[in-house]
């Protein structure tokens, strides 16, 4: 998928990892990074597959799905501009354990597998942003499981709206019942119903399979602390380390 005709693609910085590296690291970077489209429901791993390329997303947002035979997938995580895609390749491992999709269409750059690792043998910054990554999206996941189990649908469905909202960097984005559903691990009626209140409250506005963020105030209030939580976490990412 090209970018549309007449429009300006984003900055591939805006990539919290990419945008933490210092100019010079980038520079040398820049050549191996391959600016995509990634579309909605694109597959972009295969579980049990090889890891080819590593994505950076800008504006895209990516859904990790974990399967089980004979049971639906279930999301296990997202990542947007915060992060990256492929990151068990970083840890060691050659193939993917999860299917990866395009859940919100978008800008992503794409670095070959090889590449990264051809890049992390050398002395850079790559090597320590993509460690703290690993502690961030470890406590994401973590936090996730805790918000799953103490908080209600409507706290949670405000808090992923949100940081969909961050990611994205526009309050009107498209995101279907169908992922909605699977990032509240909840059945697509109680979708229907969490966002009505919502929508009633004058929060945001859902219409066919669009979302706009009516009042990011509101929003805020109604979502859970582990809004704040996670969001800090990703700061860090960015933030250079204390010497």
């Amino acid at each position: 998928m090209s970018t549309p005709t007449g429009s300006t693609p984003p900055d591939p910085r805006r990539n919290l990892l990419l945008g933490a590296l210092p100019e010079d690291e980038y520079r040398r970077l820049q050549p191996a990074l391959e600016p995509v489209e990634v579309d909605v429901r694109q597959q972009l791993y295969e579980r049990g597959k090889p890891i080819e390329h590593l994505w950076f997303p800008v504006d895209a947002v990516l859904s990790l799905l974990a399967t089980v035979e004979g049971e639906a997938a279930v999301e296990v995580a997202t990542v947007g501009y915060e992060g990256m895609g492929g990151l068990p390749a970083f840890l060691g491992t050659a193939e993917s354990p999860h299917d990866t999709f395009g859940q919100i269409a978008g800008t992503a750059v794409r670095l070959p597998t090889g590449e990264l690792r051809r890049f992390l043998s050398g002395d850079g910054a790559l090597h320590d942003v993509l460690h703290r990554y690993t502690l961030a999206t470890m406590i994401q996941l973590s936090q996730n499981v805790a918000c799953n189990r103490l908080h209600t649908t409507e706290e949670r469905c405000a808090r992923w709206l949100l940081q969909t909202r961050d990611r994205v960097g526009a309050d009107e984005f498209s995101l279907t019942q169908e992922f909605l559903a699977q990032m509240l691990g909840v059945r697509r009626g109680t979708v229907s119903l969490t966002a009505g209140v919502l929508q009633q409250a004058g929060v945001i506005r859902y219409t066919r399979g669009r979302i706009t963020v009516l009042d990011a105030d509101a929003l805020h209030e109604a979502a859970c602390d582990c809004y704040g939580i996670v969001q800090s976490e990703y700061r860090r990412v960015a933030a250079a380390p204390e010497v």
